[in-house]
């Protein structure tokens, strides 16, 4: 046998074992598949509807319940007597067919029976749930029944009791449940008849209405309270009230209360309507509105209530508080009006006086106003209370303003000799400075402190002549002394500086005759004697300094030192 055969003997035969592994393999999957259907079978053999429909036939059904029983009966009838045989012998032969492997028929037959088991299956389940439905729903009505019809009687009984708390409510009320009464008596009938389908729906119709009518009876209770005794009370009282008020010579602009109160039981009429319809939403809103209102109309009259013990106890203490300030304004001004003679008031504080003043006044004509307006009946407390709270605060400002604008005035005076004294005390120090120089023997003064010295002079005459006039200006003049104090002040520095140059200078001179011989330090001491004798003393200290510090370095700085220590110890 040549290896070629040989091959193909060998393929042959692995060939032959793929096929017989596979046919092994169909045959199981299959046989696994037959197992399937035959359970499922099994199942609805099992849910023995033929049973379920014996029972369902002795309840005598009628009506809807009679209706389903007969739909479910033919979809159980069809698949007793035709789905169920069939799938039967389409298994048994696929069964057969697989056992000798006659796979491909055997696989027809069971996707056949399976295409007829599947949704057979579902309608069994289906059926199986609405028989079970009808067979117990004869039970579950009575007990809902019975239920139902205990809740409503006590229901029933408790709207006899109280029917007078429900106001015009009451007969939507009744109506209501005379409705219930009928769907009770349909409900019962149905049940008797066998239509237990018909009878839950009428049941459940029962139940949301019974529902509703519990939740909007506590509600209806609480409008028709409000309506008729809370609101009626309250209404009654703040009229009383309010007659009693204006016989006490209270008097109210705010509003027309009778007006409202009129207003407000034209808003219950309208709340009364929705409550015959039992419209528990709307009254609510339509409640809380009415509330609203007389609660507004509750607070008006207790402002006033309120506001009336203090204007009277305070009546008296505002005519000394207004009187007083009236008396400290006409002061004042008349204060100011002396001052301006004198003094220039740059700050407007006659005109502001005068603002004030008239304020005050205005103030007390309003409090004649509102005194007489108390008198005649026709003060409203609450508007004046809030007048005189504000006009009390207005006059602790006003007393503080004058108080303050009083105590800068005083000061005028006080300044004036404050400036007398400064300009006295300016024209000695400038004195003394000039006799200082002039004590020194120097050949002469630099023009700059001739020129400020000239400056000062006349910035004293000047401010001098101005305290003078018969109306002076004093807060222009302090300013102008604040200006004349740094200016004396720097003339006193500028002559420390020239005596301390001029004297630097001479000793420095005297030092560098040392070096006499040498001929920079010479130039140096003439230059710098003709600047000493120009009167341009730094520039000759300058000169001779840097010359003799060039020479002997450190020499000048030892003989400043030297100088200022002397002078600090004088």
């Amino acid at each position: 046998m040549s290896s070629i055969q040989t091959i193909i003997i060998i393929a042959v035969v692995i060939l032959i074992i793929v096929v017989i592994a596979s046919m092994l393999l169909v045959n199981r999957k299959q046989m696994r598949e037959i197992e399937v259907i035959d359970a499922s079978v099994n199942e609805i053999l099992k849910m023995h509807l033929e049973n379920d429909i014996e029972r369902l036939d002795k309840m005598d059904l009628a009506g809807e319940s009679l209706t389903t029983l007969n739909t479910w009966r033919k979809s159980y009838k069809e698949a007793s007597t035709k789905k169920l045989p069939r799938v039967q012998k389409l298994v048994e032969e696929a069964a057969n067919e697989n056992t000798t492997y006659k796979l491909f028929k055997a696989r027809k037959n069971i996707k056949e029976a399976q295409e007829i088991i599947k949704p057979t299956l579902e309608d069994a389940r289906n059926t199986k749930a609405v028989f079970t439905e009808l067979l117990e729903s004869n039970k579950e009505n009575q007990i809902q029944y019975d239920a139902l019809i205990k809740v409503y009687r006590e229901l029933r009984k408790e709207v006899l009791a109280e029917s007078f708390e429900y106001g015009e409510a009451i007969d939507q009320i009744e109506d209501q449940l005379a409705s219930m009464e009928s769907d009770f008596e349909e409900a019962k009938n149905l049940s008797s008849q066998g239509d237990h389908v018909e009878a839950k729906r009428v049941l459940s119709k029962i139940r949301m209405a019974l529902g509703a009518l519990q939740k909007k009876l506590p509600k209806i209770k609480e409008g028709h309270h409000q309506l008729e005794i809370v609101f009626q009370d309250q209404l009654k009282e703040i009229s009383d009230a309010y007659k009693k008020m204006l016989s006490e010579k209270y008097y109210i602009t705010d509003v027309d209360v009778l007006g409202r109160i009129k207003d407000i039981h034209g808003e219950i009429d309208e709340a009364r309507e929705l409550l015959a319809e039992t419209k528990v939403d709307d009254l609510a809103k339509a409640n809380k509105k009415i509330s609203g209102e007389i609660n507004d109309l509750y607070d008006i009259l207790a402002k006033e209530y309120k506001a009336r013990p203090f204007v009277e106890k305070n009546q008296a203490k505002m005519l000394t508080l207004i009187t007083h300030q009236q008396a400290a304004s006409k002061k004042l001004v008349e204060k100011l009006q002396h001052i301006d003679e004198s003094y220039e008031l740059t700050h407007g504080e006659l005109e502001k006086s005068k603002e004030l003043e008239k304020e005050v006044n205005d103030m007390n004509r309003q409090y004649t106003v509102d005194t007489q307006n108390i008198a005649d009946g026709k003060g409203v407390y609450s508007a004046i209370q809030d007048s005189w709270l504000q006009m009390l605060d207005r006059l602790r400002e006003i007393d503080d303003e004058q108080a303050k604008m009083s105590t800068d005035v005083d000061g005028l005076y006080d300044s004036e000799n404050v400036a007398n004294d400064s300009i006295k005390h300016f024209k000695q120090d400038v004195s003394l400075v000039y006799r200082r120089l002039e004590r020194r023997n120097l050949p002469g003064n630099p023009d700059s402190f001739i020129q400020m010295y000239t400056l000062v002079v006349n910035e004293i005459g000047h401010v001098s002549d101005e305290l003078s006039q018969v109306r002076i200006n004093m807060e222009k003049i302090s300013a102008e002394l604040i200006q004349i104090s740094d200016d004396v002040e720097r003339l006193k520095r500028e002559a420390d500086d020239i005596i301390n140059s001029a004297n630097l200078v001479e000793l420095t001179m005297q030092y560098s005759n040392k070096y006499a011989d040498n001929e920079s330090i010479k130039q140096a001491q003439k230059l710098a004697m003709q600047y000493y004798n120009e009167y341009n003393y730094k520039e000759a200290l300058d000169t001779i300094a840097t010359a003799i510090e060039k020479v002997e370095p450190g020499s000048y700085q030892r003989l400043e030192n030297s100088y200022y220590s002397d002078q600090k110890n004088k």
